[in-house]
């Protein structure tokens, strides 16, 4: 496990005062360290788990050759492109069991989807483009290729190949491909166990009468549906007042039960120092300035063997540090290997001023344009404390570290919230 300043050492032109989006994402891929411990679960259990270790297939996915049609199999090599070909219906096969019936050359089998293809026969003709004769069946030439709507054995999976890696978050598809294979349990990393909770005299909580100058606390309710969206564990500690005996107790409690430590406020210049005091007393801890906009102020580090985040105190800058960093760093520490979701590319459909030094996350709503490109506009006030704003947008359009002033029709990236919040 690696300190703060080994961690530091390594990042090129590292600056707590001053540190990219970027830097700050390469940092905590080396701060977080997966968690270890595995549970059995039932496949209706396993949804957003993650996979402890590789599902290794026992069998061929599909098991036989079988039709992608309902229509008639018969032996593709008797096509010809110049002259209809009439085949005599012997049979039926339907899917479920084997038809056991020979066919030769002039006869076909009625199939239907799924059903296994007879032995010697490789091509499907779909129903509704033959013609009924009789007993036989009359297919146009030019229609097909041999080996058309027949799905091979194996296609999809091979017997004693991998079907999903470990690191891998089971997502419907993934528990239906499982369960496809005749799997009912999966090995899975355990969720990790995340404790937060919001500082501040100013904080009120729900049920609490309003006084002069405290607001109502939203952050641990933003925060705490992130974490369930994520499949965390969640450990809600309420909101701590800023004295040193009850943060130390909430520090304390937090690292004796939890992966990892979430707080809001508390880490900006010019607030009590009572947080960052406390962070400091009980753990190994950097304290950062970003550059981004909104959610300078971070602290990240280590208090016993939780992983601590300290995030602002504003409910903008809150869930944008959650989701361009917590986020993947807590995807990490459930042990997922995947890479973090692309950007998607949406014209912008207003101007946005900008001075290149810093990422700025604009809260966005991507739409389709007439043309079927993505086209994205901003939500209005992007003040840090104007929660309403994330509730209108669908995603946030990414600013660059090196990126200008954008015009409009200037393409830009957008990070959709895609379920995250």
């Amino acid at each position: 496990m690696r300190s703060i300043a080994e961690i530091a050492a390594r990042l090129e032109g590292y600056d707590p005062q001053a540190l990219s989006a970027t830097q700050v994402g390469e940092f905590l891929a080396q701060l977080v360290e997966p968690v270890r411990e595995t549970q059995q679960v039932g496949i209706f259990d396993a949804l957003d788990r993650v996979l402890a270790r590789d599902i290794v297939s026992p069998i061929s996915v599909p098991p036989h050759d079988n039709s992608a049609m309902d229509g008639y199999a018969f032996d593709g090599a008797q096509l010809t492109a110049d002259a209809p070909l009439s085949l005599e219906v012997v049979g039926t096969a339907l899917a479920g069991a084997a038809w056991r019936g020979s066919v030769g050359p002039g006869q076909c089998v009625k199939i239907m989807t799924g059903a296994i293809m007879p032995a010697g026969l490789d091509t499907v003709v779909p129903q509704e483009f033959t013609r009924a004769d009789g007993g036989r069946v009359v297919i146009p030439p030019g229609l097909l290729r041999p080996g058309d709507n027949r799905r091979l054995a194996g296609e999809d999976l091979r017997a004693g190949e991998p079907a999903l890696r470990a690191g891998h978050r089971l997502g419907p598809a993934a528990c239906g491909l499982v369960a496809s294979l005749g799997i009912a349990d999966v090995t899975v990393v355990r969720p990790p166990r995340v404790a937060f909770f919001s500082t501040g005299d100013e904080i009120l909580s729900l049920g609490e009468a309003p006084r002069e100058g405290a607001v109502y606390d939203s952050n641990r309710y933003t925060v705490f549906g992130m974490l369930k969206r994520l499949g965390c564990e969640v450990i809600d500690l309420g909101v701590v007042r800023d004295r040193p005996e009850l943060l130390e107790a909430a520090f304390r409690d937090a690292a004796a039960r939890a992966d990892a430590i979430i707080t809001s406020g508390g880490v900006s210049v010019g607030e009590a120092d009572f947080t960052k005091a406390m962070m400091g007393k009980l753990g190994d801890v950097a304290f950062w300035k970003i550059a981004m906009r909104p959610g300078r102020p971070m602290a990240v580090g280590r208090i016993g063997r939780s992983v601590l985040f300290g995030l602002p105190g504003n409910p903008v800058a809150v869930m944008v540090t959650f989701l361009a960093f917590v986020r993947p760093a807590l995807l990490r520490l459930m042990g997922a290997g995947a890479a973090p979701p692309p950007l998607l590319k949406a014209r912008s459909q207003e101007a946005m001023r900008k001075k290149p030094g810093r990422t700025e996350y604009q809260r966005g709503l991507v739409t389709t344009a007439p043309d079927g490109s993505l086209q994205v506009r901003t939500t209005g006030n992007q003040g840090s404390g104007v929660l309403s704003s994330m509730v209108q947008a669908n995603g946030l359009i990414v600013l660059h570290h090196g990126q200008g002033s954008v015009a409009p029709g200037d393409e830009v990236d957008v990070m959709m919230f895609e379920g995250a919040l």
